[in-house]
């Protein structure tokens, strides 16, 4: 059988339409570097940064420190939800305004806290939420605040970037470089495409390192009751709320600190694939561009899932076929070779899916992915569980929200930090 339509599974539909969407804006943007550079509107004096922290003590200092290089500290809170360590005296310690909440509230709701004991909608043009082990680019601002100079951008989503560290180990470097190649995948042939011009079709602004302009942060609802996390909820909100269109750019990067454990890295991937299904039940799209984006994007969520469920059980089952004397005549068993074969599963799944992790080798300049990219398949099914588990539970669980943070790391000085 001809292995070639296993590819849309593998490569995506999504990949393919919002890659040449990308291709396009590729060079409308060439063309546009052409023009005088508009006036920067929103400066980084107008951005107030809220970080929302609960037992960051590993991360909070080298986070602070960092951020101060770029904006002045007179602009930066952190709110400390219920953090029973060192966190709060090194907030302060950095000279940055500091808040407790009263009781541990989590994440989306130490967010609200934050926002009206600060005023910061009535003090700043625009709000960045910011994760306690994020650290900004250098040229975050630079490049993040000019998009706001389209009046019709209510937020911009910053471009993630896994922090590599020495220390992870050979598994560590795998299960990391994963979620690196999951975001520059996603980032690159999704996100960049659906942020181009008058589009907006991204489902996300992370809430790892994003900024929202403060008229648009007043109408959304940062913590309707039932929602594990925050960040789908505020992006469908601009939509279905017509604040605005989402803009991204690449080069507005921000670091930060992936799971290396494979029990971390599945229990993240839950939160987040819950989040995504209690938002979809809870909030309808609004715009049709966002709608059939969305649309478009669950189906192939649902479909390329399942396929690569069985992607295990088809490589035990034709093992058997072709190991266990008798097993060809077993009904139905004995006719799977004829339906696919390693031959398909090696040049329609393996293959292109490991040209992709060369691709993102080159792109982030790094020969490690050659290696980690061997085991891509087992995470990828990994992950294809996670988000068919999520599914049913977005209807049947209600979230409180509260924090589960990945196992931190101790994070350098800026300085001695290797990013990818």
């Amino acid at each position: 059988m001809n292995a070639w339509w296993l590819l849309p599974f593998v490569i995506g539909v999504n990949f393919t339409i919002w890659g040449i969407v990308g291709l396009f804006r590729v060079a409308d943007e060439g063309v546009s570097r052409r023009r005088p550079p508009p006036r920067q509107r929103v400066r980084t004096a107008d951005v107030g940064v809220l970080i929302a922290a609960h037992n960051e003590q590993l991360v909070i200092g080298s986070t602070l420190a960092s951020l101060a290089r770029l904006i002045r500290r007179g602009n930066i809170h952190v709110v400390s939800d219920g953090s029973t360590d060192d966190t709060v005296a090194l907030a302060r310690a950095a000279g940055v305004h500091v808040v407790e909440t009263p009781t541990n509230l989590g994440k989306a709701s130490a967010l609200r806290f934050g926002i009206e004991h600060f005023s910061m909608l009535g003090r700043f043009r625009a709000v960045m939420v910011l994760d306690a082990d994020t650290q900004l680019d250098r040229d975050y601002f630079r490049v993040a605040l000019p998009l706001f100079d389209d009046p019709r951008v209510a937020a911009v989503a910053g471009c993630a970037h896994t922090r590599w560290q020495r220390q992870l180990g050979l598994f560590g470097n795998v299960v990391v470089a994963h979620r690196q190649r999951i975001y520059v995948l996603t980032q690159l042939l999704l996100k960049y495409g659906q942020t181009w011009r008058g589009i907006s079709a991204t489902h996300i602004v992370p809430g790892f390192a994003s900024i929202y302009r403060t008229r648009a942060l007043r109408h959304i609802d940062i913590n309707p009751p039932g929602l594990v996390i925050e960040d789908f909820n505020m992006t469908f909100e601009v939509h279905a709320k017509r604040l605005g269109r989402v803009a991204f750019h690449p080069d507005a990067r921000a670091y930060t600190q992936d799971p290396a454990h494979y029990r971390d890295y599945v229990r993240q991937t839950r939160r987040w694939a819950l989040g995504l299904w209690q938002t979809i039940r809870r909030t309808r799209p609004g715009r049709a561009t966002f709608a059939g984006a969305l649309a478009l994007m669950l189906l192939e969520l649902v479909t390329s899932s399942v396929l690569f469920l069985l992607l295990p059980l088809l490589i035990i089952s034709l093992a058997v076929v072709a190991l266990v004397p008798g097993a060809a005549t077993v009904p139905y068993l004995g006719d799977l070779p004829s339906v696919v074969s390693f031959r398909d599963l090696a040049l329609g799944v393996a293959l292109p899916d490991y040209l992709l992790t060369c691709a993102v080798a080159v792109l982030e300049r790094r020969a490690r992915f050659l290696l980690t990219g061997l085991l891509s398949l087992p995470m990828r099914v990994t992950d294809a569980a996670v988000a068919l588990y999520a599914l049913p539970r977005a209807w049947l669980d209600r979230s409180t929200g509260r924090w589960v943070s990945p196992t931190r790391r101790a994070t350098p000085e800026p300085d001695g930090m290797e990013v990818a």
